[in-house]
């Protein structure tokens, strides 16, 4: 699964990662970005990409109650094209998450470590997402999930499941508004090679989601 992740690039880098040409309202970095925040992703509206802020936690544009929300922060890319959930927006409503590293917790005997995994090659990457928007009354959201994927031999070790990052090369793809079927997407994630990942222990202060500082990526011995 992917629970946590940090983004503490600036805007400039970012923009100049992505090939964005519009600043991004209301940017922020963030040390410790959890599920139910605002999190900088990355469309293609058809006129060209833009990046702002959905919720993370999709909620479905037919959900009566938001906080079905809560429990949708990932969706797992080998089924998603067949949940109604996310059927749909496998086709067209395709993003990318915006991130420099991510958390994960490996078990150890009775305890979990936490650790910040990193990309190799790049400081900068993005995970597979979808969007939706959600109007009830007076209220409408944005919001997001990140797509997973069953740990590669690097990750197999630290946990079962991962992030779907994409490659550099396969990014725009991803983002393209041309209208896909649901198996087809599938298809697409499931071709992506593997990204090399590093990895280092950190210590459990990044376990509260409240904690939002540099000592969440303090490496430890």
């Amino acid at each position: 699964m992917c629970g946590r992740y940090t983004l503490l690039a600036d805007e400039l880098e970012v923009l100049k990662e992505f090939g964005l040409d519009q600043e991004i309202e209301s940017f922020h970095p963030s040390y410790n970005v959890a599920p139910g925040q605002n999190v900088l992703a990355i469309i293609n509206d058809g006129n060209g990409k833009r990046a702002g802020y959905l919720r993370w936690g999709l909620i479905p544009s037919w959900a009566e109650d938001e906080k079905i929300g809560y429990k949708m922060i990932n969706a797992r890319s080998e089924t998603a094209h067949q949940k109604p959930s996310f059927k749909n927006l496998l086709t067209r409503k395709r993003c990318l998450i915006v991130a420099d590293s991510f958390y994960e917790w490996k078990r150890v005997s009775n305890e979990k470590q936490p650790k910040r995994i990193q990309v190799k090659d790049r400081k900068l990457f993005g995970f597979a997402g979808l969007w939706d928007k959600w109007v009830q009354g007076d209220r409408t959201l944005f919001t997001c999930t990140i797509l997973t994927t069953s740990a590669n031999r690097f990750m197999e070790d630290i946990h079962d499941r991962m992030p779907v990052i994409l490659p550099k090369s396969k990014e725009d793809e991803w983002l393209q508004p041309h209208k896909l079927k649901p198996g087809e997407a599938k298809e697409f994630l499931h071709s992506l090679a593997d990204v090399p990942l590093s990895a280092y222990n950190i210590s459990d202060y990044v376990n509260s989601a409240q904690n939002n500082d540099p000592l969440c990526v303090n490496p430890i011995v």
